[in-house]
């Protein structure tokens, strides 16, 4: 399956597990450190490789040494980036990622990420794809004014379109994403995403809020699984019960499974258990790329948490 992904490219610096989250004037200890390939769009277009789909990058990097490393890193997973532009007038994007096996928090310095715009993306790059993923809407921001005519243009050439809005830094969760929803697909928000764009607290009330008759809205709530609502109608899946070691990714690595099952014409509901457990497996490594699972993995590891659950219930009977 040919999937574009327009998005940004950071580098992520994760300081892992620390002994307290630093207070101004203050010094704190982290666990462990390391230097990654960063940004949702990267790590779910990583994922997407792992489950053996073709993926080509549009997006924007400085000329610097940030930019050599992300360029390559993609490069390395099989990604085509052709469509990726370095420019000299960019810095690239970092985001620190404060990381432990329950949370994270973010920071992150714009840089290229806020470069791309919508006619970056070219028509003609349009036609050769099957499917347009965005990450990162309110990050993104000379792509954001412009997103909901990309999205038109993607489904003039034939293409079925997702969303992952990201975190807004700001808070203010624009009215804006909501008018360009009617032209995506498929919206994938996480919990506070969901309830920021929303209005709404609970998840039931906050996705027929946002249901306009045509986008699939599929809601990661972590350990609560997931949920989504389709032509009016709520389906649920479970999350898989592992012992996380970075949950950096997982919801990139989520998207990406649930849009591996859904293009193959998937049923929704098995599509959001593929997804979550491509997302459960990547929380197994640190950093976002380093545990992705490939399809066959992903299915093994369904099987096996299936034939678990069997047994306990023949274990309960008796």
């Amino acid at each position: 399956m040919k999937i574009l992904i327009a998005g940004e490219l950071n580098v992520d610096l994760v300081l892992q597990n620390p002994q307290s989250f630093p207070i101004p004037g203050r010094e704190t200890l982290v666990e462990n450190v390391s230097l990654t390939l960063g940004s949702s769009s990267a790590i779910c277009a990583a994922a997407l490789m792992k489950l053996a789909e073709q993926v080509t990058f549009v997006g924007k990097v400085g000329c610097d040494a940030w930019g050599d490393f992300c360029v390559q890193a993609v490069q390395g997973f099989g990604v085509d980036c052709s469509l990726v532009k370095r420019d000299e007038s960019l810095t690239t994007g970092i985001t620190v990622s404060i990381t432990s096996a329950t949370d994270r928090a973010l920071l992150t310095y714009l840089g290229s990420i806020a470069s791309l715009r919508a006619d970056d993306v070219r028509d003609e790059d349009l036609r050769t794809q099957r499917h347009l993923h965005v990450s990162s809407f309110f990050l993104q921001q000379a792509l954001r004014p412009g997103l909901k005519s990309l999205l038109a243009r993607a489904h003039q050439c034939g293409l079925t379109t997702s969303l992952d809005p990201g975190f807004d830094p700001d808070e203010s969760w624009g009215k804006d994403l909501i008018d360009t929803l009617c032209e995506v697909d498929v919206f994938l928000p996480n919990e506070v995403e969901l309830a920021g764009i929303s209005g709404r607290n609970l998840q039931v009330e906050a996705l027929r809020a946002l249901d306009n008759g045509r986008t699939i809205i599929v809601a990661k709530l972590g350990r609560n699984g997931c949920m989504a609502i389709r032509n009016g109608e709520i389906l649920t899946a479970p999350a898989f019960s592992v012992n996380p070691v970075d949950t950096t990714g997982a919801g990139d690595t989520f998207n990406a499974g649930f849009l591996h099952a859904w293009l193959r014409g998937g049923d929704l509901r098995e599509a959001m258990i593929f997804g979550a457990a491509c997302g459960a497996l990547s929380t197994l490594g640190v950093g976002g790329t380093s545990n992705q699972p490939t399809s066959e993995q992903a299915r093994e590891f369904i099987a096996g948490h299936s034939r678990s659950a069997a047994h306990h219930e023949a274990g309960a009977t008796i």
